[in-house]
């Protein structure tokens, strides 16, 4: 019996062999048949966004343009390098320009390289995405023929059902690794199968700690203009796809939908070659701090979450018993606005209105996801059960939005979760009008008092009261992904958004005490004249008194008084926004201890 078990088992394992080699020959196959139809699709967008630019610059300069643009694109290699005979110098070509057909030669192929990178960017994540279904696709073709093997095998071979599995394991592991070596998904499967401890992975994933920071770059600046425009471009391609999935699998369109996308993208791509690239004014500090906030508007808020969710999934397949990082593992700071070295635009109230800004932004957020968690949770009461803890709330929120109450009561009586977030808008609404007092105020001056009944203090607070909701809801069996994008939005971002990192040259720092301390005559001898040994001791001692350096006014120069407020400023964003808005302070060009302990 043992020998027929044991045969039955290796002809088990052969014909799991051949499952898995006729799976490796499929994934060659279809790599070889994505990439060529990809390949084709590609060159079918790049040739069709061609020919529309070059139709746009007909109608909007003439023929001589597209002319020039052909006849310069020819004289290039393959490479795109300039060709090197003298016969085909595109640099005498373009020296026989006048300026103005210099320039529109120049915006015509700007133009032209912005379209082609929006096409390749885009099909390269449609290829991801469509290798991602397939592959799916063929592992549940893989696992639906298993299945199908005659019961009277499993009878005879009890142990049959669990090798299946065994290989189903195998298979789906080797093929994940294979697609996604990039991407968590494959991350997991390949730790696993180089032995690593899962105690050490936990380790390493409750150590997670990723800060992102942006840094400012006025040359490179793109108009919310031009970036809106690349959007809907995007956008426009994808339309394009979904009528050529269509097609493909023989779902009715009619072509006039076609068309009328490549006359939107027309329409797009005139207005586009109408429009300025950059403004026409030098950008102020704020202007660079809305352009950087661009990203967390249009993309980043709302994608990160997703970046969690993702990593959970990822993780728990492959170690269903191992802990997910926090929330916020990955976060964000900023040097746009608190960057001051060689700056002299970047002055303490730059810094204020700049954590105010971050502030009003994600607020905003905030209201708008919670105005959209109102239209989800409709549940009534008399259909569905609240934890006591969320009705007392909603007695506490009464006495403090007596207005709020009298104008819902009647509508959101039977749905208490419908109040409760209209109670958590207004204290939204009423912290984002408070802060904006505060960007228009002076930030030294201005003390605007908190009302904790009526305002969140911080994010926190506002946390709280979202998890209150979650909470009811896990334990009345329901469960809302857009509640759980909120938390996790709000666990990330919190009020402030990104950190702001303070820099500085050290050099400041030094000038300024030696200002400080040759007002108030306290050295025997100039600071900036004494050797590193001696400004070390000196600076030790003094940040051991209890009395302080610096006095309350300041009859200084303008740049130490500069030094100076920005210290004072970071304390009053401490105050304010707490030690998480800036608690990282760079000192660039420090040489000694001496650069670190000035500051």
């Amino acid at each position: 019996m043992s020998s027929i078990l044991q045969s039955s088992d290796d002809a088990f394992r052969s014909s799991g062999a051949v499952v898995e080699d006729k799976l490796m020959l499929d994934d060659q196959n279809s790599d070889l048949s994505n990439s060529s139809s990809s390949d084709l699709l590609l060159r079918r967008r790049i040739k069709m966004v061609e020919d529309l630019w070059e139709s746009v610059l007909r109608e909007e300069c003439g023929q001589e343009l597209v002319d020039l643009l052909q006849e310069l694109r020819s004289l290039c290699s393959p490479e795109g390098q300039a060709a090197s005979t003298p016969e085909a110098n595109a640099l005498q070509l373009v020296e026989q320009l006048d300026l103005n057909e210099a320039i529109r030669a120049a915006r015509a192929f700007a133009l032209y390289f912005q379209l082609i990178n929006i096409v390749e960017q885009h099909y390269e994540q449609r290829g991801q995405q469509q290798q991602y279904r397939e592959d799916s696709e063929r592992l549940t073709a893989v696992y639906a023929a298993m299945e199908e093997e005659p019961t009277s095998a499993n009878s005879e071979n009890p142990s049959r059902g669990a090798q299946a599995e065994i290989l189903q394991k195998t298979l789906q592991d080797s093929m994940m690794v294979r697609r996604e070596s990039r991407t968590l998904q494959g991350l997991f499967p390949k730790l696993r199968s180089l032995n690593v401890p899962p105690r050490l992975i936990q380790r390493l994933v409750d150590k997670l700690d990723i800060r992102l920071v942006f840094t400012a770059h006025p040359t490179e600046i793109v108009r919310h203009t031009i970036r809106d425009k690349q959007r809907r471009i995007g956008h426009i391609m994808r339309q394009l796809d979904q009528i050529q999935d269509a097609s493909a699998s023989h779902v009715a369109y009619t072509s006039w939908e076609a068309d009328e996308l490549r006359n939107q993208l027309t329409e797009e791509l005139r207005l586009w070659w109408r429009t300025d690239e950059l403004h026409q004014f030098k950008p102020t500090v704020l202007d660079e701090v809305d352009y950087t906030l661009h990203y967390f508007n249009e993309v980043l808020f709302d994608i990160v979450p997703h970046l969690y969710h993702r990593f959970e999934r990822a993780l728990h397949s492959t170690f269903p018993r191992l802990r997910p990082p926090r929330p916020d593992f990955c976060k964000f700071g900023s040097w746009v606005g608190s960057d001051r070295d060689g700056n002299p635009s970047v002055t303490p109230e730059v810094t204020w209105k700049t954590a105010c800004y971050q502030r009003s932004l994600v607020l905003q957020k905030y209201i708008q996801s919670v105005k959209n968690l109102t239209q989800l949770l409709s549940m009534s009461l008399h259909w569905s059960d609240v934890l006591p803890e969320l009705l007392e709330s909603l007695e506490q929120d009464q006495m403090h939005f007596p207005a709020v109450y009298e104008q819902l009561a009647i509508r959101y009586r039977q749905e208490p979760y419908r109040l409760k977030l209209a109670y958590i808008q207004q204290r939204l609404e009423n912290t984002y009008d408070r802060n904006m007092q505060l960007y228009n105020g002076d930030g030294f001056k201005d003390d605007i008092p908190v009302n904790s009944n009526t305002m969140y203090t911080s994010g926190e607070d506002f946390l709280a009261e979202l998890r209150l909701i979650h909470r009811s809801l896990k334990e009345t069996g329901l469960s809302c992904q857009a509640l759980d994008n909120l938390i996790c939005q709000a666990e990330i971002y919190g009020f402030n958004l990104a950190h702001l990192d303070i820099r500085q040259e050290s050099s400041r720092h030094s000038d300024t005490v030696n200002e400080i301390v040759e007002y108030l005559g306290i050295l025997d001898c100039p600071y900036d004249e004494m050797s590193e040994e001696a400004r070390t001791a000196w600076l030790v001692q003094e940040l051991k008194t209890r009395r302080p350096l610096i006095p309350s006014e300041l009859p200084f120069s303008d740049k130490t008084s500069e030094t100076i407020q920005t210290f004072r400023m970071v304390r009053r964003l401490h105050q304010e926004f707490g030690v998480p808005i800036c608690n990282t302070y760079v000192v660039s060009m420090s040489h000694h201890v001496s650069d670190l302990l000035e500051v």
